[in-house]
């Protein structure tokens, strides 16, 4: 008889379902950022799993930074605090090796909601009949306008975020609060470009001027693209930093 070619069948060890279903319950709102969660035992029961399965799949998503835990307290749902943004998704530093004690300030120019171009629609992995909101602000570092960012939402996500006329300087912490959007994961790709006459203008730069861009895609805890930013810095005075582990 030949021997078939069809792959196998593949199966999540049971800790693995766990942190899915978790995950899953996180998304859904079940259990809020900065939360605590049942205790182990109290999962196990829930889940129908032993206390060892949830162990497991607790620690795993601890490490993956979706949960936290405060000993001889409990695991909590993590959040974006101000100081955890500032280590984890921003990193412009002053070349002086100064150390902002949280994010940079950040001025809203202007909120729309727009049909996006092509290749946004392709980065966000949108329909063709899907909007977009588009976020224009500057961000001042040691009082200075050093960076230029334009931010691109599926609308779908974000509903009438388009209205709301004063955005907090902390966006990922708001997505967080106001559309339990958490932002887990972002890939940031940069390049050298040359200042336009918006760049020009806001950041008070010359026309031509080199500028660093930061294009990032930022994802949700389920995978989904819910950001796409473009971030064009004057880096006269400034440095991109990053501190791999």
């Amino acid at each position: 008889m030949a021997s078939s070619n069809k792959p196998s069948p593949t199966f999540k060890p049971l800790y693995q379902q766990v942190q899915e279903l978790i995950t899953v319950r996180i998304i859904e709102g079940v259990w809020k950022p900065g939360e605590m969660l049942p205790s182990e035992f109290q999962l196990a029961d829930l889940l129908g799993v032993s206390q060892g399965t949830v162990r497991k799949a607790l620690n795993a998503l601890t490490e993956d930074n979706v949960l936290f835990r405060r000993q001889g307290v409990g695991t909590f749902v993590s959040e974006h605090t101000l100081q955890k943004m500032l280590f984890h998704f921003f990193h412009f530093k002053s070349d002086n090796g100064d150390v902002a004690a949280e994010l940079p300030n950040a001025k809203l120019i202007a909120t729309r909601l727009i049909q996006p171009s092509d290749n946004i629609r392709q980065i966000l992995e949108l329909e063709n009949d899907d909007q977009v909101i588009e976020i224009h602000r500057v961000r001042f570092v040691q009082d200075a306008s050093s960076i230029r960012e334009l931010i691109y939402l599926p609308a779908r996500y974000f509903a009438d975020l388009e209205q709301v006329e004063k955005l907090p300087h902390s966006l990922y912490n708001y997505y967080q609060q106001q559309f339990n959007i958490t932002i887990h994961k972002a890939t940031d790709s940069i390049k050298a470009v040359l200042s336009t006459e918006q760049d020009k203008d806001i950041l008070n730069v010359a026309l031509g001027q080199p500028l660093l861009e930061v294009a990032r895609t930022a994802k949700s805890l389920d995978g989904r693209i819910v950001e796409y930013r473009l971030s064009r810095a004057n880096t006269e005075n400034l440095h991109y930093l990053v501190e791999l582990n």
